[in-house]
């Protein structure tokens, strides 16, 4: 395998979707991580209930980058946009493989961090593109694993560093939207509003790099089939 993933040209790609796409990934980003922002309302500085705000994320996230999946493969095979409904029932035929895969991944890759950061990171990289595997290729749970690390052999750096530079992004947004809702007022509700649309405008950013990553890794591992009349040549 010769061909390697470029990290500039991956999150190129998934910006200009973005910017394409707004009008549909934003709609859904919201609805679906105003449940997150919610549940971490309500828990507030509870630190026993904090594993099941990191097991809702997880959910949260795993399930929008398997719904931002096909909306990526419409917009690189130039057919039609995707609704918020299509990109929903995307998902939906694999909704429990996504929530399975996405726990089990959060899980260990939360350990890997908590034990040695560089853990968390190969994890993450190895697994990149589970939800996307699960969505594309309807594989199982413990087959998306595999399947994932198959992919990202061989591209793994520039598979880390555009994950990476997508989570550096994310993260940057909630924080800089988090400092807004406390310089505003101190209150449950506007702490909930603030990280709901923190979400809304960041998750596409990760679920796209992703999605990108995926066919990008695909067009790798399957070389381009020969023009009619090119002669082999040895």
């Amino acid at each position: 395998m010769g061909r390697k993933l470029s990290v500039g040209d991956t999150l190129g790609e998934a910006f200009s979707i973005y910017r394409a796409q707004a009008g549909v990934l934003l709609p859904v980003a919201f609805w679906l991580f105003l449940v997150v922002a919610i549940v971490d309302g309500l828990i507030g500085q509870d630190v026993a209930l904090l594993p099941i705000l990191a097991v809702v994320s997880t959910v949260a996230g795993t399930l929008y980058e398997g719904m931002v999946v096909g909306l990526v493969r419409d917009v690189q095979d130039g057919r039609r946009d995707s609704s918020m409904g299509e990109l929903v029932r995307a998902a939906l035929p694999v909704l429990l493989p996504l929530i399975g895969a996405g726990l089990l991944s959060g899980l260990a890759i939360g350990v890997g961090f908590v034990l040695l950061v560089v853990p968390g990171l190969y994890l993450m990289t190895i697994w990149a593109v589970i939800a996307p595997a699960i969505v594309v290729e309807r594989t199982g749970v413990l087959a998306a694993f595999s399947r994932s690390r198959e992919l990202v052999r061989g591209n793994g750096w520039p598979v880390c560093g555009a994950v990476v530079v997508a989570l550096l992004i994310s993260v940057s947004g909630a924080l800089v939207l988090g400092s807004i809702a406390e310089g505003i007022a101190d209150g449950p509700l506007i702490r909930i509003v603030f990280s709901a649309i923190g979400s809304t405008v960041t998750a596409p950013v990760l679920a796209l790099v992703v999605a990108v990553v995926y066919y990008r890794l695909q067009a790798i591992e399957t070389p381009p089939v020969p023009l009619a009349g090119d002669s082999a040549t040895t």
